[in-house]
């Protein structure tokens, strides 16, 4: 078999790039109707970030609110929802559209990446080089067609995961395209553009921080020459290193804490200690790799259990299996040297994998112990390793035929994988559904509990949502947001006492509940208790400046008690907050015929 570079016309290019957006389109056609689901209510819906450009002028703006590290440490994947919400209000279509556009757009980087790749010293004159578009094409299908994606893609508010692996690829894309070019200007460009796109990365999400060691990873593996001018020549994107630490220490708070603050209904492992953390991530990879090759039983909140000695037959077994992993890495890297060159790639997609995993995955205690999202930007490493090993073991049958049927199985992987993800998104269809997966996968958590038992109240499903929040308090007595769920519906049903209670026993576990605050306040509005009324919603205030709900609560307050400028001020603090707050408008366009 000839060996060599083959260079591809624009028609075999553009029918790959086809090929790759419709399996894409295909596997997420059904998720555009798909709801805001958990933290997209709040941080998306429910905040103010994104409904004024103010607050991106002008950070310090959000100052007091819960959002305000964020805004600062994710600065362009809240931006992102900005402009999403600026085009098309909460309507989650558009959301959807941008959400699969980018990871479409990813699928496409990683098809340009691998084709790159393969015209490296390293892999050029390697095996493979003759079929390195088949090569780009198995990988980035596998990317796209995947059902552990759906976490990152149709999970709206996950947009943070999969835009900040858009910038990630695209920065070394550009750094490996500047390598490869013999012209110093374009090669300036891509450098510049390299830099750029590392900046855009590490201010959507954290896990960016591995990208410049990526950058030195895969100019190690795929370049050759002096190492000092090639290691000077990184110096310009590895200090970009410093601006996650940086911006976490200006917005006082982290990496963890940030993390944790971003998912309030999940919090829960945060006393672990580092060590506890690290064994229990050595089996959580593992599960990571097994959805990877077995994408069966997903889940959305697992019940996954912390392992706290090395010794534990689970985190034993893990550590030999990972260490096998990362040794077979640097076995195939040595045997590239001297044997098949292409065997350089299947490490780089194996060191790929446990570097982008390292961020969330290692000793920094986060309060989710896992999260199908996380394996976004890693399954990069995964599908390359799988697609170059796939195609060495091909050019190793000598049967023609076979070759053509192996092949062809290959390539109908994506569409079964395709398929998948079509099946999961039904899952995803509506906050009902996707908790009453969870609930069931996980029956013992409460969160899930009491997450269905919001879903249940918003469809008005009142006795299962009471059931559900009861269920949830059995399995934890102390917690709080149950307590307060389940005094909404004793309001609602119009006893007001019983409500009290629990909105009593919610902040009697957790006095910063900002919505028991508020509740209490609506208790005592409906009892005429004004003065009471006032504090707890000044109470809500105190704790989240940005909570539209308590100042409209308050406008009400006044506007009953007849203090109209009052109220007025109240309703007005109320839609700057939320623009689109309907409820304080009309009450603001009352009071105002009111005083005529």
């Amino acid at each position: 078999m000839a060996h060599g570079r083959r260079q591809a016309s624009a028609g075999t290019t553009v029918l790959p790039l086809a090929l790759i957006a419709a399996v894409g389109v295909l596997a997420y056609s059904n998720s555009l109707d798909v709801p805001f689901q958990w933290d997209g209510d709040a941080y998306i819906g429910g905040s103010p970030v994104v409904k004024d450009f103010g607050y991106f002028l002008e950070p310090d703006r959000a100052a007091g609110m819960e959002l305000h590290g964020a805004l600062k440490s994710r600065y362009i994947g809240y931006l992102s929802f900005a402009l999403s919400y600026a085009i098309g209000g909460l309507e989650p279509t558009g959301y959807h559209l941008f959400n699969i556009a980018v990871h479409l757009l990813n699928a496409l980087l990683v098809y340009a990446l691998v084709l790159t790749s393969y015209r490296t010293p390293k892999l050029r004159e390697g095996v493979l080089a003759v079929r390195a578009e088949s090569v780009a094409l198995l990988a980035s299908l596998l990317f796209v067609a995947h059902p552990v994606q759906t976490e990152a893609v149709t999970y709206i508010f996950q947009r943070l995961a999969s835009l900040a692996a858009c910038f990630y690829l695209l920065s070394l894309l550009a750094y490996a395209r500047a390598r490869l070019s013999s012209r110093r200007g374009s090669a300036a460009l891509l450098h510049a553009a390299c830099l750029l796109a590392a900046v855009l990365a590490m201010k959507t999400k954290e896990n960016a921080f591995t990208l410049p060691l990526a950058a030195v990873l895969y100019e190690l593996v795929f370049f050759t020459g002096p190492l000092k001018p090639r290691l000077l020549r990184l110096v310009p994107l590895l200090l970009t290193l410093a601006i996650i630490p940086l911006t976490l220490a200006g917005a006082e708070q982290s990496a963890g804490d940030l993390l944790g603050g971003l998912v309030p209904a999940t919090r829960g492992f945060e006393d672990l200690s580092r060590s506890v953390y690290f064994l229990t991530e050595l089996r959580v990879v593992v599960t990571y790799l097994r959805l990877l090759v077995l994408p069966v039983a997903q889940n959305f909140d697992y019940d996954y259990p912390v392992f706290r000695s090395l010794l534990a037959p689970q985190v034993l077994g893990s550590l030999l299996l990972l260490s096998s992993l990362a040794g077979l890495a640097v076995f195939l890297l040595y045997r590239s040297r001297s044997g098949v060159r292409d065997t350089a790639a299947i490490a780089f997609g194996i060191f790929w994998f446990f570097l982008t995993l390292s961020v969330e995955s290692s000793i920094v205690p986060i309060p989710m112990l896992i999260n199908e999202y996380r394996l976004y930007l890693p399954s990069v490493g995964a599908f390359l390793a799988f697609s170059t090993g796939a195609f060495l073991l091909l050019e190793r049958l000598r049967d023609a035929r076979a070759r053509s049927v192996a092949q062809a199985v290959l390539f109908a992987l994506p569409l079964v994988l395709a398929l998948a993800t079509y099946s999961r998104n039904v899952v995803w269809a509506s906050r009902i559904s996707l908790w009453e997966d969870v609930v069931s996968k996980s029956p013992s958590r409460v969160y899930p509990r009491n997450n269905l038992g919001i879903a249940y109240t918003e469809a008005g499903r009142i006795d299962d949502a009471v059931r559900q929040f009861q269920t949830a308090l059995a399995i934890d007595p102390e917690h709080a947001s149950s307590y307060s769920n389940l005094g909404v519906l004793r309001a609602r049903q119009g006893r007001l006492d019983e409500a009290m209670r629990a909105f009593r026993a919610a902040l009697l576990y957790d006095p910063e509940l900002v919505d028991a605050h508020n509740n209490t306040g609506l208790v005592h509005l409906a009892q005429g208790r004004y003065e009471a009324a006032e504090q707890s919603f000044r109470a809500a205030m105190r704790l989240d400046p940005g909570y539209a709900k308590a100042h409209y609560n308050l406008g009400v307050c006044f506007e009953r008690q007849g203090r109209f400028d009052e109220a007025d001020d109240e309703l007005r603090e109320a839609l700057r907050l939320d623009p689109g707050y309907a409820k304080a408008r009309a009450a603001l366009e009352a009071l105002a015929r009111q005083r005529m």
